[in-house]
């Protein structure tokens, strides 16, 4: 893992930490009702609810590191950060 010259802070953290529980618990509800041989339907609406918390976590965490580690970045002229979030972005997005 690449080191960044300044602190690598998470102002929402203990928001992410939480919406990642809640997103394994659901995970593991869509498991059970695979094993209990729910209906597809209703585990594929499950798993759509699961990619969207997903998604939301993630604006989230990119919400911060544009707010924070992009502001340093510019700070300190480091155009790698611009590249790996850039990178970070496209595999997030496919």
């Amino acid at each position: 893992m690449e080191k960044h010259s300044h602190i690598h802070e998470h102002p929402s953290k203990k928001s992410v930490l939480n919406r990642l529980a809640r997103i394994i618990g659901h995970l593991e509800g869509v498991k059970r009702m695979v094993d209990d041989d729910v209906d597809c339907s209703d585990i594929l609406i499950q798993l759509s609810a699961v990619r969207s918390a997903i998604n939301s976590t993630g604006k989230i965490i990119l919400n911060d590191h544009i707010n924070h580690c992009l502001f340093h970045a510019y700070e300190e002229n480091d155009t790698q950060v611009i590249d790996k979030l850039n990178d970070a972005i496209d595999k997030f997005l496919k």
